[in-house]
């Protein structure tokens, strides 16, 4: 929203949280794509009170483990502080091919990938290169809270698939295949979830790169919760789905596997007409990722996977107790998460959530994330984390149970 004061003068949105008011607009209008984050919103208000409990976090709780931090360091004291090849550095390029090749099968080569700065980099390179007026996206609602606004600000639309806690968030393939039009330009997958932590069954992944190839449409995939599989399944990657790397994109990072998301280090996996376009665009973004931390990644990918392994036993005890304390809580509706660390249970029809999390966060000190921050879909959801501590998730909802129960918009549903 801008409000006009007079002729030269204009704020950006009315909204009291927003930090970015300027006497004057200098900014370019698509700027008004990006909303305020529902996740800060509930963060800050959080950071103003006492006794806290968060089930709020988007990130690992674990330590970086020691020998990636190990390789961090001896990078630094060895002097490899410069800038590496725009595609990433040499070593690490050959690590994540061979990591690929060997976890799915593929005949990847260097050139299929781009070392970005984190995922983050990753899906603004993509979405912005593509996103155009008149091109449509297709995303599930809820999801990522990224990918919408960078597709607006260039112009692109957004079309939502939303879903249903009562169906464990799965998307329909059939109703995104019918959803295709002469104007689809992509279709944007991020399994596992957040922040539903949902994992798509193989067969939906199968039918919609069929489809898409078929119809001429992209696949981009947000594969970076991937080694977070919490249940004995075989993770469906869209690398091991497609037919060929023709019309699909793949982004993936560090930061949740191995438990260092501000080593900001990701990458992009895609045919290699994509990186050579996409090389040139990163080269006036971030220029490189950081050279330390992409010899951790090396590190990371080159060293034990025990510490991968019980992180992953460890968010499966979480989500085991967290499902059936969800089940507990008068008023919310569950399901089986079978990756990353969230769920996103709901809400009876028309309770706001968005209100009801501030209002438990003041009265409790319990801050959960609404889902109006996943998709405009998805008002009657709460993102809960569990990547933190069985103690704090007891205490969270030993809180949270007693006051949901005396709400009154909730009253009659256990």
């Amino acid at each position: 929203m801008v409000a006009n004061l007079d002729n030269d003068t204009q704020v950006l949105a009315s909204d009291p949280e927003d930090r970015y008011v300027r006497d004057r607009l200098v900014w370019n209008p698509a700027m008004h794509a990006i909303p305020i984050s529902g996740i800060r919103r509930m963060v800050n208000r959080a950071a103003e009170l006492d006794d806290v409990v968060h089930l709020s976090i988007g990130q690992p709780d674990f330590g970086t483990p020691r020998h990636i931090i190990d390789a961090h360091i001896h990078a630094l004291e060895a002097g490899q502080t410069g800038y590496t090849m725009d595609a990433g550095l040499p070593e690490l390029l050959t690590a994540l091919k061979d990591y690929y090749n060997d976890q799915y099968r593929s005949t990847l080569s260097e050139d299929n990938f781009l070392v970005t700065t984190g995922a983050t980099e990753g899906i603004y390179l993509l979405i912005t290169a593509m996103a155009a007026p008149g091109r449509e996206f297709i995303i599930a609602d809820p999801t990522f809270l990224l990918y919408a606004p960078l597709i607006r600000m260039n112009g692109g639309q957004v079309r939502t698939v939303p879903t249903k806690a009562s169906e464990g968030h799965q998307i329909d393939p059939e109703r995104i295949i019918n959803m295709i039009g002469p104007n689809t330009h992509a279709i944007v997958l991020n399994s596992p979830s957040n922040p539903t932590g949902t994992v798509y069954p193989r067969e939906t992944i199968e039918w919609l790169c069929q489809e898409a190839a078929y119809r001429g449409v992209e696949i981009l995939s947000d594969e970076v919760y991937d080694r977070l599989i919490l249940d004995d399944i075989d993770y469906p990657s869209v690398l091991s789905c497609a037919t060929d790397l023709d019309g699909v994109a793949v982004v993936s990072s560090f930061s949740k596997t191995y438990a260092m998301p501000g080593l900001r280090v990701g990458w992009i996996v895609a045919d290699q007409n994509t990186i050579r376009t996409l090389r040139r665009y990163h080269m006036f973004t971030t220029t490189v990722a950081s050279t330390p931390a992409q010899w951790a990644g090396v590190a990371a990918l080159l060293g034990d996977q025990s510490c991968v392994d019980s992180m992953v036993r460890e968010y499966s005890r979480r989500r085991d107790r967290v499902v059936d304390l969800v089940a507990d809580t008068p008023g919310l509706t569950g399901y089986w998460p079978q990756g990353a660390f969230y769920i996103a249970p709901s809400l009876p029809h028309g309770v706001d959530a968005g209100k009801l999390a501030m209002r438990m966060l003041e009265e409790t000190g319990v801050c959960v994330i609404p889902g109006d921050a996943f998709g405009e879909h998805s008002s009657d959801l709460l993102r809960i984390s569990y990547s933190t501590s069985m103690e704090k998730i007891e205490e969270a909802f030993a809180r949270m149970q007693p006051w949901m129960e005396r709400q009154p918009e909730l009253a009659g549903y256990s």
